[in-house]
């Protein structure tokens, strides 16, 4: 029986030190896109998806992340006598329900694998999604949605893929594939930032999992790995030699928000798709680049 995906875990500890001095006293994970953080962007794919029940794993400094995703009285009742309609129903629109959203502290940077784990109790005996918030992923239907339907076929774990270029290998998580279903396949091994030369393809772990609850009993018995941190992948690889793991390519755009250039990227794709400021965006785009000499 393939039981249902109902909670998400988003790992939302990292420092951001990539941004600073922005992120001195914003997460990095607040940081708009045109209008709307990061995080409730990922927030919004988990919702389409069906999740239920969104985990925030956080650290010192976080307490925004709660209060964005709580209700705030006034500035709805401001909103509301001034007749700006729209726009209070946009905050609420991006709301967990009453109870659906829970927060949990790691209190050391230990990597991925121990973020994950720290949700444990939260998440308790059953399947569930991750979802690293700085990847933003533009598609339609979501990157999780797509993951989704291959798990509600095949069950097991199922993890996103993309491809990379052969010489970038070594700064992912690469996977093995073997028997081809449209464009998800099964995975016969995995390994964690591996050497061009020892990669078993292109194709790259992406910020999207569904996984099993035996995961976290791999992840308390593994040491640190690539990095000197606690990795998922590893726990993963431990965790295949007894379940299924199915990677999907999905299709879509990937932009890594925890890069400076992956995070312009996307403010200009996500500007250029606005409902309203598309077109003027679009025009002042072709301005700037004609004012800095032309492409």
């Amino acid at each position: 029986m393939i039981r249902p995906i109902r909670k998400a875990v988003f790992p939302v500890a990292g420092l951001g030190t990539r941004f600073l001095p922005a992120t001195k006293a914003i997460p990095k994970e607040m940081i708009p896109v045109v209008d709307r953080p990061v995080i409730e962007i990922t927030v919004e794919e988990a919702r389409e998806a069906g999740i239920e029940h969104f985990v925030f794993v956080t650290g010192r400094n976080k307490g925004a992340i709660e209060d964005h995703f709580d209700r705030q009285l006034e500035l709805e009742a401001a909103l509301e006598a001034r007749g700006k309609t729209r726009e209070l129903e946009a905050l609420r629109a991006g709301l967990p329900k009453a109870g659906q959203a829970s927060f949990t502290r790691q209190q050391e940077p230990l990597g991925l694998g121990h973020a994950v784990w720290c949700a444990r109790e939260i998440v308790g005996d059953e399947p569930f999604a991750l979802i690293l918030p700085d990847m933003v992923i533009k598609a339609k239907p979501g990157c999780l949605r797509q993951l989704m339907d291959v798990y509600d076929e095949k069950g097991g774990n199922v993890i996103a893929v993309e491809e990379c270029e052969p010489e970038n290998v070594s700064r992912y998580g690469v996977v093995s594939p073997t028997e081809w279903f449209g464009n998800a396949f099964r995975i016969d091994a995995m390994i964690e930032k591996p050497r061009r030369e020892d990669a078993p393809s292109n194709l790259i772990i992406s910020g999207r999992y569904i996984l099993q609850p035996e995961i976290f009993d791999r992840i308390a018995r593994q040491g640190p790995g690539a990095g000197g941190e606690i990795q998922v992948t590893d726990a993963m690889i431990a965790l295949l030699e007894e379940q299924d793991f199915y990677g999907v390519r999905y299709q879509g755009q990937t932009y890594d928000c925890g890069d400076k250039l992956g995070f312009l990227s996307a403010n200009v794709a996500y500007g250029l798709d606005h409902p309203e400021l598309g077109p003027d965006f679009r025009q002042a785009l072709k301005d700037i680049i004609a004012a800095h000499g032309g492409l």
